[in-house]
């Protein structure tokens, strides 16, 4: 087991990664820029490096500083929790190379899913359901609008690297097409360095359905089960849930086998997720991506089956096998997780960045809390506006939200804006309740009831 591990991320995920180090009696070694110099994660972990100045680019995606702060703390492995490097095959490969290890998928496994494109051909050479498209990248406007007439409008145009809907467009027509392409194809390049893109069809009112894995390098993949995502804004999660409040056991079944599949055929090992959309009206589903990495969303997974995910990545990144087989894994009840972001809904998502005067988390013994903030904090404009994830578990799902909403009553925030009103609004609204509603409800239904009104 390793001795000392490097977490080369901030905020509540590098807390989150700190705080399982500490049990496993592993000695933790933050890395901070300058504008986070104050943040929590520095103060608890048992020694801290900074890293660079407060942009990301010369701090936390510097990958020469962050191996050079590994080799000064002498550390065995480093794990990067999600964003920033997580999902960079090449910051693995030098991980690997200074004979640290990396707490994540192989390379090649991560060069293979990192690629839409060709997880999507993956996919469909295992008989994983994928959704119709150009079979690879589209290179120009004129095939693009060839296979968009072949598969019918809408479509959709995404970026065969990077994620968190950047370089995705929905296109309508051949006009929104060729206006699509060219849009996302400069966002993709900006953000990620590549601009490949790929087409395919829209699927109209989908839920947003992902499963959790966990895989070893001894051939042992478990899964742990489903997590519904669909309550987004700009194609980023604000709610996530386990179980789905659509999906019955046959479909379960189905989704799970083919989550865990694709994992195996893709040589891949440690925690990963494998996401789908689902058509609630013919139950049919189609993968989207893998994520190979942690979720911000996995302790909706863990109050479910009492299983610390980031464990069993530590465990398996220094060579064991898991600690326990599919059988072993038990679901129990509901679990519900609300993002609480610095930002102001009514005003275009805007983000908030500012002190917090104020900070008193609600507790319980059903509620748990992931957050970096403390009274006097100051939220830095450099990153994004996460500022904590509640959770709550109860028996079934409308106690979960009653549970929420009680939690969110408990949560003071003194000194800046937030999304918790909305949020809110969310959890009340009875298409929510009734789970009739589809990833573009937050932002779109939501939104244009409070214009009516």
């Amino acid at each position: 087991m390793f001795q000392r591990v490097l977490v080369a991320n901030r905020g509540e995920i590098a807390l989150r990664v700190i705080r399982t180090l500490r049990r496993m009696g592993i000695e933790a070694v933050a890395v901070y820029s300058e504008a986070d110099k104050a943040s929590a994660h520095v103060r608890l972990a048992d020694e801290a490096i900074c890293i660079g100045p407060a942009p990301s680019a010369k701090s936390y995606l510097h990958i020469p500083g962050i191996i050079a702060a590994a080799e000064v703390a002498d550390v065995d492995a480093i794990h990067p929790g999600y964003g920033f490097l997580a999902e960079n095959d090449h910051f693995a490969d030098v991980c690997r190379s200074c004979q640290i290890e990396f707490i994540g998928p192989p390379v090649k496994a991560m060069q293979l899913l990192g690629d839409k494109v060709a997880a999507r051909k993956l996919a469909a050479e295992t008989g994983v359901p994928t959704v119709p498209g150009s079979p690879g990248p589209v290179e120009t406007d004129e095939q693009a609008m060839e296979i968009a007439r072949k598969i019918g409008y809408p479509v959709l145009i995404k970026a065969a690297a990077g994620g968190g809907g950047r370089g995705m467009r929905e296109a309508h027509n051949e006009r929104a097409l060729l206006a699509g392409i060219a849009s996302a194809r400069a966002e993709a390049e900006a953000a990620f360095g590549d601009g490949t893109v790929y087409v395919e069809k829209l699927v109209e009112n989908p839920h947003h359905v992902e499963v959790q894995i966990l895989a070893d390098a001894h051939g042992n993949v478990i899964h742990l089960g489903e997590r519904d995502c669909t309550v987004q804004r700009r194609h980023q999660k604000l709610i996530e849930e386990s179980p789905s409040p659509i999906v019955d056991r046959r479909l379960r079944d189905d989704m799970t086998r083919a989550a865990t599949k694709l994992i195996k055929a893709a040589g891949y090992t440690n925690a990963g997720t494998v996401e789908f959309l689902v058509d609630p009206r013919t139950r049919r589903f189609y993968f989207i991506e893998v994520n190979a990495r942690i979720q911000v969303e996995h302790p909706v997974s863990e109050m479910v089956t009492g299983i610390d995910i980031v464990r069993e990545q530590i465990r398996v990144a220094a060579g064991l096998e898991l600690g326990l087989r599919q059988k072993d894994v038990r679901f129990t009840g509901w679990a519900l997780e609300c993002r609480v972001n610095a930002e102001d809904p009514f005003n275009n998502f805007a983000p908030q960045p500012g002190k917090v005067e104020f900070w008193l988390p609600p507790v319980g013994s059903d509620v748990r809390v992931d957050s970096h903030v403390y009274s006097g904090y100051v939220i830095p404009s450099n990153y994004d506006s996460l500022m904590a994830k509640v959770i709550v578990h109860g028996e079934n799902r409308e106690a979960v939200i009653t549970r929420m909403l009680g939690a969110l009553d408990e949560l003071i925030i003194d000194g800046i804006r937030t999304n918790v009103p909305f949020t809110r609004e969310i959890l009340s609204h009875v298409r929510f309740r009734s789970h009739n509603y589809d990833t573009g409800f937050a932002e779109t239904l939501l939104m244009s009831d409070r214009r009516q009104a």
